[in-house]
């Protein structure tokens, strides 16, 4: 029997611009920052799991959310997805540079791929990809802009 997937998408505002959730059968599946698309086949519909979402985005704006405790549904390779699932375990207000999230996951030389997998991450901010730095801890490539790393770090900073 096919089950048709029901695919929504919903706006919210945010300090750093208009943020879209989206979500497939209960499962958070992108977070899109003002200036990405949203994928095809979705509807607009504030959903229960995507109210949440956005009610926990403005708590975690607020400095008052420090972990996410939402169904999440990344999709892309097994190595990417062990990459995302090393950001989730980074303590709030720290970060790590990828060469730490490369041997965390067993690939010490692998911190190029791993950076490639933080640059793909579908779900930014829940999986924290913001808390990724260079190895100097200069803060390097980010979806959303360098200014909105710096910002989410710096809520993470005064809050912890």
């Amino acid at each position: 029997m096919y089950i048709c997937d029901h695919k929504n998408v919903f706006y919210y505002n945010s300090p750093i611009g208009k943020l879209g959730v989206c979500e497939v059968n209960g499962e958070i599946t992108y977070v899109l920052f003002e200036n990405e698309k949203c994928p095809e086949g979705y509807e607009e519909n504030e959903t229960e799991i995507l109210k949440a979402a956005g009610e926990a985005l403005n708590e975690y704006f607020k400095g008052n959310v420090k972990h996410f405790d939402l169904p999440l549904n990344p999709h892309g390779t097994k190595f990417m997805k062990k990459v995302w699932q090393s950001l989730e375990k980074i303590p709030y207000g720290e970060t790590r540079s990828y060469k730490e999230i490369a041997e965390f996951v067993g690939s010490p030389k692998g911190y190029r791929a791993v950076g490639n997998a933080n640059n793909k991450n579908p779900i930014p901010i829940f999986i924290p990809c913001h808390r990724v730095v260079g190895a100097s801890g200069k803060l390097i490539g980010y979806a959303g802009g360098l200014n909105i790393k710096r910002f989410l770090l710096d809520i993470e900073c005064r809050n912890k």
